[in-house]
């Protein structure tokens, strides 16, 4: 793994000992999609181990993670933020959140698009969340074997991650992630800046 890069352990569909095992080689950071599997799990497992949040969440599903989630990928509106905002003002922490931006061809993948992030951004409302930290971006290419499409798409998300940065966090300490790319296509996504990456089949092997 390339300095600098962050490896999240999808651990979706994985047991605990599955993820004990993993764990054991010293790797901390896994992230779940489906919040309740999430709680299934974090209760049987070591406290010190980074939990993502890298599904979709609904808006009423944030406060059962709201206690120890580490990091939410998966910001896709203002109403969400709101919501993870006063979430963690309930839990006196502050939550680590990425926007996630749609770039792939499907329209099945969720996400912001570019002009709707930009719109949100320049909302009074996104100045008054103190209790959550905007650290970068998200996306999800196309599940495709093109890996020029794919590279175009990476290519895509590095672009609004600066124009973003430029635009709006010039000040900030915290944004400053990249999170692109996963089993298929993670060495793509280092090669065009990724700085986390989502990666489940090649650490636990193919779901049974």
């Amino acid at each position: 793994m390339p300095a600098g890069i962050k490896l999240v352990a999808v651990s979706k569909s994985r047991t605990p000992d599955e993820i004990m095992e993993a764990y054991s080689t010293g790797h901390r950071c896994f992230g779940e999609n489906r919040v309740q599997e999430l709680l299934l799990k974090v209760n049987n497992l070591p406290a010190d181990i980074e939990w993502h949040l890298v599904g979709h969440l609904q808006s009423n599903k944030v406060r059962y993670i709201a206690p120890f989630i580490a990091m939410i990928q998966s910001v896709d509106s203002l109403k969400l933020m709101r919501i993870i905002n006063e979430e963690a003002r309930r839990n006196n922490r502050k939550i680590s959140c990425l926007l996630q931006i749609h770039i792939a061809k499907e329209e099945s993948k969720f996400g912001f698009t570019m002009d709707d992030l930009k719109n949100v951004l320049q909302h009074e409302d996104v100045k008054k969340l103190p209790f959550i930290n905007i650290c970068g971006v998200m996306g999800m290419s196309t599940f495709t074997d093109d890996q020029e499409q794919i590279g175009k798409e990476f290519r895509m998300l590095v672009r609004y991650f600066t124009e973003l940065k430029s635009c709006f966090f010039a000040d900030s300490r915290y944004f400053n992630e990249i999170s692109m790319g996963m089993s298929d296509d993670y060495e793509i996504a280092i090669k065009e800046g990724s700085t986390m990456i989502r990666v489940g089949s090649l650490i636990f092997g193919e779901r049974k």
